[in-house]
């Protein structure tokens, strides 16, 4: 809801030239000017009120979000407000409040991951939706006609890092893996849209390999126990759940000698031990920058592709890697 209070005024005072004729209104883009700085501002005054649903902490999409902020302020300054809330990983819960960023007007609703997008594609045709920290957004919309665009009041980043070099970087650190295990959260579409194209491209290449899957957390130690058991190296794609629980993980392959490949830094920084990752800051940063073109400058939401990182990075977790006595190639980046 923006906060005309000029409009507000002239309205009032011609209210009664108004009353009594039809026809339409239309608002042009607001101007914007420069700041000290290098920052813009709106030049009228207006703030922005912006709703951000965040499906649940951990290092990627607190990232992605301090990423979308930092964006906007730098352009908007005090000219936009932030509604950050966080659904605790429960669907529900996004629901709820992506639905109260609808009914109190906001200008733009920022959805940090699969659920929360989703809740908001149901809750508004109307308000532009960003999403970020998405995979795949054909897989989280049901959209079997994809063509780089939503054609509806949806766009945004996807943070899918290409799977077949995540693929050849597990073959290049361990070249003699006999069955690969893919661990995931089978709630979370985006990470079996992962698991089953990484899974083809093992199979290209003569590589056996199984799913394992969690429904929630009370299923980490059965089943990443179970995958020990079975497999030699475990891949984790970019999965909220699993992100959530890298400790639990960990515990239970660091002591079983099972190395993890996985799909995002955060994930490796707690259990893995090499991944080829995006910068989820940046990723955010992108999608902040989307925001400002669509609230400013009237840009359409439905017309702008999805982009992707520009820049994924080879990185290693050293104090990992140590424990298992395993040799990263030369070119990979330790993370801090």
């Amino acid at each position: 809801m923006k906060k005309r209070i000029a409009m507000l005024m002239t309205a009032v005072m011609c209210l009664g030239m108004l009353a009594g004729c039809e026809g339409g209104t239309t608002t042009e883009p607001a101007a914007t000017e420069p700041a000290e700085g290098g920052e813009t501002v709106v030049a009228d005054g207006t703030v922005y009120q912006v709703g951000i649903c965040q499906l649940v902490e951990h290092v990627a999409l607190d990232a992605a979000t301090k990423g979308f902020q930092d964006a906007l302020t730098d352009k908007l300054g005090d000219n936009v407000v932030f509604d950050v809330q966080n659904a605790q990983g429960e669907q529900t819960n996004a629901t709820t409040q992506i639905n109260a960023f609808v009914a109190n007007g906001y200008d733009l609703i920022l959805a940090n991951a699969t659920s929360p997008l989703q809740a908001a594609a149901a809750a508004t045709s109307d308000i532009p939706v960003l999403g970020t920290s998405v995979t795949d957004y054909a897989t989280a919309l049901d959209m079997t006609d994809w063509t780089g665009t939503t054609g509806r009041n949806i766009s945004g980043t996807s943070d899918l890092a290409p799977l077949d070099q995540q693929e050849d970087l597990l073959l290049e650190i361990f070249p003699d893996v006999k069955q690969v295990g893919i661990l995931y959260c089978s709630a979370e579409a985006n990470s079996k849209y992962q698991a089953e194209v990484f899974g083809a491209e093992l199979a290209a290449d003569g590589i056996a390999y199984k799913e394992y899957t969690i429904a929630d957390t009370n299923d980490i130690q059965t089943v990443v126990t179970g995958a020990t058991q079975e497999c030699d190296v475990l891949y984790i794609p970019t999965d909220n759940t699993m992100a959530s629980n890298t400790e639990a993980v960990n515990n239970i392959c660091q002591p079983a000698g099972i190395p993890i490949i996985c799909g995002e830094e955060g994930i490796c920084k707690g259990c893995g031990v090499a991944t080829l990752s995006i910068d989820y800051y940046d990723l955010g940063y992108t999608t902040g920058e989307m925001a400002y073109e669509i609230l400013v400058n009237g840009k359409d939401v439905s017309t702008m592709p999805v982009q992707y990182a520009p820049n994924v990075t080879k990185k290693y977790n050293a104090e990992i890697c140590e424990a298992l006595g395993i040799e990263i190639p030369e070119g990979y980046e330790a993370i801090e």
